[in-house]
């Protein structure tokens, strides 16, 4: 989430609780600038090369915001493949995703702030005109209050701030009389009732007509909420009473805020990530910074520099204290328990966190804040993006990204902290991947999968609001902005609220609640309003030097902590016992088992259980320790299983106008060509068979020859259609589904099987495409008609203009290839194999190996009072990151000695655990299961 304008004026001595820190913060880090900026061998960005990025930015706005106004307003967003607008209920539901989306031209709300950030005055004025015109906030449809309230309420205020600030300067909008104002307040009232509640706790979602608990209202009846959805609303309401004078927004958003601090857990002082609205019950004990809480930290902070009130200052110092204790692992950041915060909550982290290093800029708090940002710039290094959830070794978890702008405004913070030339050239990176794999022809396209580089027919409407805005920002000087951005705070929305709204309607008692909760230790305060002489030792390259060790940490080492149990027995910092390094023959590792209270039980058929008995730990740490190594046994259980399934693929249009620009997900094949050895993939024009089933002898092979055949699914086998459109000359094929409306981003990945015999004679490369995805090739053959493309592993560089003679060259050798290489594929339950008309339908969907929704819990059980894990497969497989060739060499005889130990899936699932451990387990459970 979006973070605030950095602002301050070093202090000669530190201030650990600044009464107006905000204009003191700023220019406090900005003064820094001069000392890391000067450092030998920085090599400081040109002043022409940071000119030149800038413009460029503006340029990828325009490209975004004018194929919104043009293809898509006044819907709510446009969708780049189709270059149309997304208008709900007109496209296939995304589920929750669509709880931003009210019929209320939400882009062009959320982006009007920004336009004049980027100097665009002109397009602003005629942007708010079309506001007051055109939209309506009175439509019967059911919104989410959080979505609405950082987005529509927050873009109206951002609107109507710059608004007067430009028409205070008397060139712009001296016509403006608040009506941005007069829409906020409209809506504000439309939020309202979902705070009637007994906690003042908000419901999730409100209908914008009927309100909640209406007959006609659709909503009301819900029980939880995420806890950043109802505590990121005290900057929007506390502006909107500030502006109006009209005090109850405000009240509604400090009761809610109250009542989550009044909740949090007493002895960790951290908070869940889902409460109940009627109890105040944790649905959820996990606690992290990312998913679900993130933005509630970030409010605290921040109502504190916009409102001036202490007790929010003493409430985020308090948060914070617990965080860095306890979630903050550098350069790491792991969700923790509540109540047993030394228990790490999940292997992976998700992309929204990486607003944190931001926020600790604004602290103050600058190492981990470098060191985090350092480990998320390595990660995007590896995959172009930032993959929206990614495990502690790196690996992606979930392949998707929405184009999030989080990494961007924390590097835009860590520049404006540090004067580091190297987040220039962070900033510059950014840019390059968002032009070279998400622009399409009608704007920037979310990814699908980052590994492959296949799109999603998405562009939220925080893509125009923030990402443009902290690019733009980075690069900009001073003179290239038309007023002063350090006399404005930032929303999580990247919305400009003016500082001067803290002594204004300050119809609010300051009552200081904090202390009556708990009892703050003075360390708490510090960092809060720091100093460049703490912030940056007399050593210039101090931000390098922390950077420094954390280069290579995603390609070349796996992050490794201090194993509590070897620490509790005074042993040093030796790197703990993970699932994926345990080997049943090696006695050191079963002797730190022992110390877990893990047994190792042989079976008499050769394979291997363990078994947990907690009471027979060397100490409670240990016995913490012994419940994440069953848990990593659990996922690396369910991760071992999904890399059983073969990967996602891609089709790209690589022809005019779309140039590599347009990557589709494609589902693979059991038999053909193995794209994933063939790393240039397959490149030819298409055309579209006769008959289009493929299903008999092809009638036009004069069309086909060469080219990449287009059929239909259905009415016989896969490898059926295969083999004849390769008789008739075909380079490759793609099955179309016949089934209306499917989607891949609503579907899970579809696999094609064989048909039982050897498929050794296939060599040309077979996808699958979805409706929705095939039809948009065949919409290009109508109007362009000659359309190439590039069938792949992953998406090629967009600048695709490979010689014709080397990519035959490189197909012919591919052809050879595959003909050693291929291997009969077996019809196993997770592929999919098409049955002749009027046989059975055996058809079986394949379950997307990145969903949470599939954890394998079924292959653990609990029986009695002990966790129980049955025979380890991991020990037969060669660790994800080995730390010396040795190593390797270990595993690889464990693997020959070993053969027999595999996962038993027969085993019964999970229904018990010890009492103490139970709460743990079903939350371990549930977070597999949640969704982003």
């Amino acid at each position: 989430m979006s973070g605030a304008a950095g602002r301050e004026r070093g202090s000669a001595q530190p201030a650990p609780r600044c009464r107006r820190p905000w204009r003191l913060l700023a220019l406090g880090l900005l003064s820094a600038s001069s000392v890391l900026a000067a450092a030998p061998g920085a090599g400081a960005m040109s002043k022409e090369e940071k000119r030149r990025l800038g413009n460029q930015v503006l340029e990828m706005f325009d490209h975004a915001y004018t194929n919104y106004m043009e293809h898509a307003y006044p819907a709510d967003e446009l969708m780049p493949l189709t270059c149309r607008g997304r208008v709900r209920g007109q496209e296939p539901s995304r589920g929750d995703v669509d709880d931003a989306l009210g019929k209320f031209s939400l882009t062009l709300i959320d982006t009007l702030d920004t336009l004049v950030v980027l100097n665009k005055t002109k397009e602003f004025e005629e942007a708010v005109k079309k506001v007051i015109k055109d939209v309506n906030l009175d439509n019967d449809i059911v919104v989410s209050v959080f979505e609405t309230n950082i987005r529509v309420l927050g873009g109206l205020l951002g609107g109507h701030s710059v608004a007067i600030m430009l028409k205070e300067k008397g060139e712009y909008m001296q016509w403006y009389s608040g009506e941005l104002l007069h829409m906020a307040k409209e809506l504000g009232y439309k939020l309202l009732p979902a705070f009637n509640t007994t906690s003042g706790l908000p419901y999730p979602r409100v209908n914008l007509k009927f309100g909640v608990r209406h007959p006609e209202a659709r909503t009301g009846t819900e029980t939880d909420t995420c806890t950043a959805c109802a505590g990121t609303l005290i900057l929007e309401f506390a502006a909107l009473s500030r502006f109006t004078g009209t005090s109850i927004f405000e009240e509604y958003a400090r009761k809610a805020l109250d009542f989550i601090w009044e909740k949090r857990q007493r002895s960790s002082n951290l908070v869940g990530v889902t409460i109940n609205i009627h109890t105040g019950d944790w649905v959820r004990k996990d606690s992290g910074v990312g998913a679900g809480i993130d933005s509630y930290y970030e409010y605290l902070l921040k109502a504190y520099v916009l409102l001036g009130d202490d007790s929010f200052l003493e409430r985020f110092n308090t948060h914070y204290d617990a965080i860095m204790r306890y979630i903050s692992q550098p350069p790491l950041l792991l969700d923790v328990h509540i109540h047993k915060p030394m228990l790490n909550a999940r292997t992976w982290m998700d992309s929204l966190l990486a607003f944190f290093p931001g926020l600790q800029v604004l602290k103050g708090d600058i190492r981990p804040a470098i060191e985090t940002h350092e480990m998320l710039y390595q990660v995007i290094k590896k995959h172009n993006f930032l993959p929206e959830a990614f495990t502690t070794d790196f690996r992606v978890h979930w392949a998707q990204h929405p184009l999030r702008p989080e990494f961007a405004e924390s590097t835009y913070f860590l520049y404006k902290a540090t004067g580091d030339p190297y987040y220039l050239e962070v900033g510059k990176t950014l840019i390059e991947n968002l032009n070279k794999y998400a622009r399409v022809p009608c704007g920037f396209a979310a990814m699908k999968d980052v590994r492959t580089g296949s799109h999603e027919d998405r562009m939220d409407s925080f893509f125009l609001a923030e990402m443009f805005k902290y690019l733009y920002l980075l690069f900009a000087d001073k003179e290239d902005m038309i007023f002063d951005i350090e006399d404005y705070i930032f929303t999580t929305e990247a919305h400009l609220l003016p500082l001067w709204l803290s002594t204004t309607n300050q119809t609010i008692s300051k009552k200081n609640t904090t202390t009556e909760y708990t009892e703050l230790d003075d360390s708490n305060f510090d960092w809060t309003c720091p100093n460049t002489q703490i912030l940056f030792p007399n050593d210039p390259m101090f931000a390098q030097s922390i950077r420094e060790p954390l280069k290579n940490v995603v390609d070349k080492s796996c992050p490794r902590g201090i194993s509590r149990a070897e620490e509790s027995l005074g042993s040093g910092p030796k790197p703990p016992l993970r699932a994926r390094d345990f080997m049943a023959s090696n006695p050191e590792h079963l002797e730190i088992l022992k110390k877990m209270g893990v047994s190792l039980i042989h079976l008499k058929d050769g394979r291997v259980q363990l078994v947990q008995h907690a009471v027979q730990a060397a100490s409670s740490l240990d016995a913490e320790d012994g419940l994440r190594f069953m848990q990593e046994m659990i996922e690396l259980s369910s991760q071992q299983q999904k890399e059983q399934q073969l990967p996602p693929r891609a089709v790209q249009i690589v022809s005019h106008p779309f140039f590599g620009r347009v990557v589709l997900t494609a589902g693979p094949a059991q038999f053909g060509m193995d794209l994933s050895k063939h790393k240039a993939g397959t490149r030819g024009f298409v055309a579209t068979i006769k008959p289009y089933n493929g299903c008999s002898e092809i009638t036009n092979p004069e069309a086909v020859k060469e080219k990449i055949a287009l059929m239909q699914r259905g009415q016989c086998m896969f490898a059926e259609k295969a083999r004849n459109i390769q008789k008739a000359g075909a380079i490759g094929g793609i099955v179309i589904d016949d089934n209306e409306g499917s989607s891949s981003d609503t579907a899970p990945l579809f696999q094609m099987a064989g048909d039982g015999k050897n498929t050794d004679d296939i060599t040309i490369p077979m996808l699958f495409l979805f409706n929705k995805e095939g039809n948009i090739i065949l919409d290009a053959i109508r109007e362009y008609e000659a359309v190439e493309v590039l069938l792949s592993d992953k998406a090629k560089d967009r600048d695709l203009e490979m010689d014709s003679m080397d990519q035959n060259l490189s197909e012919n050798d591919s052809h050879k290839q595959s003909s050693e290489e291929t291997t009969s594929a077996s019809q196993d339950v997770g592929l999919a194999s098409e049955e002749p008309e009027g046989e059975e339908n055996s058809d079986v969907t394949q379950p997307d190996p990145l969903s949470p929704a599939h954890a394998d819990s079924d292959s653990v059980s609990i029986s009695n009072q002990d966790s129980y894990i049955p025979e380890n497969e991991a020990s037969t497989q060669e660790p994800e990151c080995a730390q010396v060739d040795n190593q390797a060499q270990e595993q690889k005889t464990e693997t020959e000695s070993d053969s027999k130990a595999n996962w038993d899936n027969k085993v019964q699932p999970m229904e018990s655990i010890l009492a103490d451990w139970n709460e743990d387990i079903e939350a371990f459970e549930m977070m597999e299961k949640d969704e982003l």
